[in-house]
């Protein structure tokens, strides 16, 4: 049968299909191991991820804006004095 002859109820078995057979190869894949030894976390451990991800994102932002504040104020200071 045509695709563009195929009614709404056959494309819809033939997408159910393909989701199902997605589903049954999930785990058995290279990831399968830690698929089926994770677990959710507890809230302390939850805490302390968020903690350290929020920390780190922070980090990253005064880096950036060091960087930045470097190049606007200090980087045309140097030029200066070096005659450019």
């Amino acid at each position: 049968m045509n695709e563009e002859h195929k009614s709404f109820f056959d494309k819809a078995w033939a997408m159910q299909h393909k989701i199902e057979e997605r589903e049954q190869r999930i785990g058995k894949g290279k990831y399968g191991r830690v698929l089926k030894m994770a677990r959710k976390p507890t809230n302390e451990e939850y805490e302390k991820t968020a903690k350290i991800t929020g920390l780190g994102m922070i980090l990253i932002g005064v880096l950036g804006f060091t960087i930045y504040i470097i190049r606007e104020l200090v980087a045309p200071w140097i030029l200066k004095a070096l005659g450019y």
